[in-house]
């Protein structure tokens, strides 16, 4: 089905950019200039016409998706869907996106990875130790994996025993329980991606023990690297240009 010819976009500005772009979409949506099951563009080409990063296309469209404006299908591509949700679905206005949280976490949690390098006890890494054979035994409970990757967290962070960074460890992965991040790893998170993230977390359990601060610094950051390319894979199928409707190359007039 065809995208209309007047149909235009503009390049979003800051604040929450993927809030922008889901609301640009969600207008359309709601105008019927989008209508339902027509296929949008691949996620290379709205991030172009909208001058936004992939990551931050990502996370709009899974706010539509959550709402029920999209249905992603994997290996097909991106569709308007025919809307059952209710208005209430609409995420707050602070809500966080995955990737917004990645890129917190990295700030963070290298910085206390660094850290407990230098402060770590043999105690301290035979619970890690535990924790590591808890999650060998859980990667195919996304659940109880879930649960076990958070602990993984909490305890590097404890090692510095900073209640005030174990509350905000803890808490910023407790936001992986939302409608928006359960879609997401509805998509991407099964039992191989869990191996790759407990043989990430062993490295830098090692780093620790070994009293290398630099190493450790660099584990988590590969570690929350890995996570966010695993989370990064595309949604649907990535068409050519010459497949996209003429008004989405024609963002802004252009």
């Amino acid at each position: 089905m065809a995208v209309s010819e007047k149909m235009m976009f503009s390049a979003v500005e800051s604040r929450r950019l993927y809030r922008q772009v889901a609301d640009q979409m969600r207008g359309l949506i709601e105008r019927g200039e989008l209508v339902p099951g027509s296929r949008l563009p691949a996620e290379r080409d709205l991030a172009q016409k909208f001058g936004v990063s992939r990551p931050t296309i990502r996370e709009a469209l899974l706010v539509l998706e959550v709402e029920g404006f999209i249905d992603i299908r994997m290996g097909s591509g991106i569709y308007v869907a025919v809307r059952q949700t209710s208005a209430s679905d609409v995420p707050p206005e602070d809500f966080e996106g995955p990737f917004e949280l990645l890129r917190a976490r990295a700030v963070v949690e290298c910085a206390i990875a660094e850290e407990a390098a230098r402060l770590a006890r043999p105690e301290q890494i035979a619970i890690l130790d535990g924790n590591l054979a808890r999650m060998a035994a859980a990667l195919e409970d996304r659940r109880r994996a879930l649960a076990i990757d958070r602990e993984f967290h909490v305890l590097v962070s404890s090692i510095i025993a900073n209640q005030t960074l174990n509350r905000f460890v803890g808490s910023i992965h407790d936001m992986r329980m939302t409608p928006y991040f359960e879609k997401l790893a509805s998509y991407f998170e099964n039992a191989e991606t869990w191996r790759a993230a407990m043989e990430e977390h062993r490295v830098i359990r090692d780093a620790i023990a070994a009293g290398d601060p630099s190493a450790a610094r660099a584990a988590m950051r590969a570690h929350l690297d890995q996570s966010q390319l695993r989370l990064s894979a595309s949604f649907g199928e990535e068409t050519t240009d010459s497949t996209i409707p003429a008004a989405w190359r024609r963002v802004g007039g252009k």
